[in-house]
């Protein structure tokens, strides 16, 4: 299913502005942020993930070494990335948002199709879905991969396999992430370090350091979801300055356009909205638009999954 680039942005509804002002009432976004955390965690261990252990697990690793091994001391957080993200009031820059990621993403994941695959392999689902759509669009295979938004590298693991022969870079704004992304590249994967195939940068997308015209395709695993606007505008000129010409930007993200979303009931909506804070921005984000504007081609927009859209463009 292929979404209309011209399609107007959903409009934020009335549900959703009752919903805004519920979470504007610091005990009551308290209550549904913890409510929406605990019910992660019982539908992942009530599928056979075993979150507390495997939590408690990496946490005895010395992930502070990990830390300084990636971490970047010269990186300024902008404003909007210390907000309280996935319920967590450490956002993204502690030890428990970041080994909590792996097992979050089974529980986030597991209800996506209903039908007889088991939920716990909803997460891998989605991941190839997406892969599947972007390897019959871009007819040749990169060679230089960036992975904006890495987290702790599952996404790029997931370009790995999909393009064996690539030179892939993983970037994070957080450096917790990346540090279990090393971990798990070291334990996991070691052959990735010897060859060098993977590289982990602590930067912020919007201005990465990068050169100009160094990577022949770029990917965002639900990166954009978490972001403002003007952040997100940036971030596309970003990826189309470090993009060669006739070089691919992919992302796949939560799909405004989806039945799931827009007919959503209050109390389901109350809960996620209070574990991401842009989310309406996202939603009435013009992004075909404002991919031309950054200088992409008009993108293809496809449905992946009930509720997740897969978008490519080619650098213009």
């Amino acid at each position: 299913m292929t979404v209309a680039n011209s399609a107007p942005s959903p409009k934020i509804g009335l549900a959703s502005r009752l919903v805004n002002g519920i979470l504007a009432i610091s005990p009551l976004f308290n209550i549904a942020k913890q409510r929406a955390r605990k019910m992660m965690i019982e539908r992942a261990e009530s599928m056979g993930v075993n979150w507390r252990q495997i939590v408690a697990d990496l946490q005895k690793q010395d992930l502070d070494g990990e830390l300084a091994k990636v971490q970047n001391p010269n990186v300024k957080y902008p404003e909007y990335y210390l907000k309280h993200f996935h319920a967590y009031e450490e956002g993204n820059l502690g030890w428990l948002p970041a080994t909590e990621v792996e097992v979050a993403a089974y529980a986030v994941h597991s209800r996506i199709w209903n039908d007889a695959e088991p939920p716990v392999k909803g997460d891998s689902r989605l991941r190839q879905s997406y892969i599947d759509i972007v390897k019959e669009k871009l007819l040749n295979a990169p060679q230089d991969i960036l992975d904006i938004g890495c987290s702790v590298g599952m996404s790029t693991f997931v370009l790995h396999n999909a393009y064996p022969q690539a030179k892939i870079t993983g970037l994070d704004l957080s450096p917790h992430f990346l540090a279990i992304a090393n971990y798990n590249t070291r334990t996991k994967h070691p052959e990735l370090i010897e060859s060098q195939q993977i590289n982990w940068i602590h930067a912020a997308a919007e201005n990465t350091g990068l050169p100009d015209a160094s990577f022949d395709f770029v990917s965002c695993f639900l990166l954009f979801h978490e972001l403002p606007q003007d952040a997100t505008r940036q971030i596309l000129r970003e990826i189309r300055r470090v993009l060669r010409p006739n070089g691919y930007f992919t992302l796949m993200d939560m799909n405004p356009y989806s039945d799931i979303y827009l007919k959503m009931p209050p109390y389901i909506l109350t809960l996620l909205k209070s574990t991401e804070p842009y989310l309406d921005q996202y939603f009435s984000f013009d992004l075909a638009a404002e991919l031309v504007a950054a200088g992409f081609e008009a993108p293809s927009i496809t449905a992946n999954t009930p509720r997740h859209r897969t978008v490519i463009a080619k650098a213009a």
